[in-house]
C-alpha cells in the first residue's frame, strides 16, 4: 500500500482586510504563504513602508487591492533562493512576512544602505525624486513651496531641493515640525494659517516657482495664489481629501500657471525607469546627501496602531512595520 503524500502548507503572517474602512478593518492573521508564479520570486520581508497611499487601500478610494487582500506594497527584504537583498514599492501583499511578485517589481539594495532605509526612503524618495527634478526640475535660486515639510515625502523634497540650488519655503503644524524641517535644509518654516501671504512676503512679493501639495483640499486653491507668473501647481497627494472642481479659466488672471497631478507609477513605469531612479536615490543616500528619518518602527501585528498614527498628524518621517 502506497502512503499518502503529505503536503505541509507554509504559513505566514499578514495584515488582512475584508472590508474598506478605518484602521479597525485590519486584522493580523495566519495566511498561506505566497506562491511565485513563472518570472517571479518570493521575498523574506524584513522592514514594511507604511504609506498614505496605504490609507487610501484600506479606505477604498481607488488605490491598490479591493478587499479581501493583504494590504500594502513597499518594503525590504532578501530573495528565499539567492539571499540577494532588495527593495519594492508595488508589490501588492506587503504588509507579510513574505511576499512574491515578479522580479522586475524588485530593485537591488546596494551595500552600505539598511534594509530600514531602504524600505523606508524608496517610495517617498522616489517621489521626492520626481517632483524635484522632474514634474518642476528646480534651479538654483528658485523659490519652491513645500506643504507638510516635516512628513516622509516633504523631509526628502526639502533635502532634494536644496541639492538642486533652491530656497525652501515648508508648511508644519507645530513648533517641533517646524524645527524639523529647518534642520532638514529648509530657509523658512511656517504655519498653514494665511501661507499664501507669507510666501508672498518672504519672496519679495514674486511668489514661489513651485508649490509641492500633498495635502489638497484644505490647501490647493490658496496654493495657487503663492505661485509666480507661469509657476506650476503640483498636487501629488491628497491627504486632506481631493480638491474642489478647478475652473481652468481662472489659471489665465492668476498669472498663465500649470497644473500637474503626478503620480510615481507613471515616473517608473517601466522596470528601466524604476531601477534608476531607485539607483538615483540609493546613491543619494549611501553618500549622505539624503538624510532618512525613521519616526516609529511597529511589529507587523501592530499595523492598526501605526495607521491610527499616521491619520492622526503626530508622526514625524516615516513609519515601518518589522516582522
Amino acid at each position: 500500500m502506497v502512503a499518502p503524500v503529505v503536503v505541509f502548507m507554509h504559513h505566514m503572517r499578514a495584515i488582512v482586510f475584508e472590508r474598506n474602512g478605518g484602521p479597525e478593518v485590519l486584522e493580523a492573521r495566519d495566511v498561506p504563504d505566497p506562491q511565485p508564479g513563472a518570472g517571479e520570486v518570493a521575498v523574506d520581508v524584513e522592514a514594511i513602508g507604511v504609506n498614505y497611499r496605504d490609507v487610501y487601500e484600506r479606505d477604498g478610494a481607488g488605490y491598490g487591492s479591493s478587499p479581501p487582500a493583504i494590504i500594502g506594497v513597499e518594503g525590504s527584504g532578501r530573495i528565499v533562493d539567492t539571499g540577494e537583498r532588495v527593495a519594492w514599492v508595488g508589490v501588492p501583499g506587503s504588509y507579510a512576512e513574505r511576499v512574491a511578485g515578479p522580479r522586475t517589481s524588485f530593485v537591488a539594495v546596494p551595500d552600505g544602505v539598511s534594509s530600514e532605509i531602504a524600505a523606508a526612503v524608496l517610495l517617498q524618495g522616489m517621489t521626492a525624486h520626481y517632483l524635484a527634478w522632474d514634474s518642476y526640475p528646480i534651479q538654483p535660486g528658485d523659490w519652491v513651496l513645500v506643504h507638510a515639510g516635516a512628513g516622509g515625502v516633504g523631509l526628502l523634497l526639502t533635502q532634494l531641493a536644496k541639492l538642486r540650488g533652491g530656497r525652501v519655503v515648508a508648511t508644519t503644524s507645530s513648533p517641533e515640525k517646524a524645527a524639523l524641517v529647518s534642520e532638514a535644509g529648509a530657509d523658512e518654516a511656517i504655519g498653514y494659517e494665511g501661507f499664501a501671504k507669507a510666501v508672498r512676503e518672504i519672496t519679495g512679493g514674486g511668489g514661489v516657482a513651485a508649490v509641492y501639495d500633498g495635502v489638497g483640499r484644505a490647501t490647493f486653491l490658496e496654493g495657487l495664489s503663492a505661485l509666480r507668473p507661469t509657476g506650476r501647481m503640483i498636487l501629488y497627494g491628497g491627504a486632506s481629501g481631493q480638491p474642489d472642481p478647478l475652473p481652468l479659466a481662472s489659471l489665465a488672471p492668476a498669472g498663465s500657471l500649470y497644473v500637474q497631478r503626478p503620480t510615481l507609477q507613471t515616473y517608473t513605469r517601466t522596470p528601466e525607469l524604476f531601477r534608476d531612479r531607485a539607483q538615483q536615490v540609493f546613491a543619494l543616500v549611501r553618500e549622505g546627501s539624503l538624510q532618512v528619518r525613521v519616526g516609529a518602527r511597529y511589529a507587523l501585528d501592530d499595523a492598526r496602531r501605526a495607521h491610527e498614527d499616521l491619520q492622526a498628524r503626530t508622526t514625524i518621517g516615516k513609519l515601518l512595520l518589522i516582522p
